[in-house]
């Protein structure tokens, strides 16, 4: 049996940001770091995970 978990627009823009805070850059800091490959792990992780957060916002219009 698989389990479907179900979060809102706003649950995912929330996690986003918090996200963002917890490395303490915006999102173009993040992006543009991330084109240079200068993320330590946890801000990769970061970065991945927002990826995939967006991708979940693009889908949901």
């Amino acid at each position: 049996m698989s389990t479907m978990i179900r979060t809102t627009r706003e649950e995912l823009e929330a996690q986003r940001e918090r996200l963002l805070e917890e490395v303490g850059m915006t999102d173009g800091q993040l992006a543009e770091r991330a084109a240079s490959y200068s993320l330590n792990s946890d801000e990769l992780d970061v970065w991945h995970t927002i990826q995939g957060i967006d991708y979940l916002l693009d889908g949901d219009r």
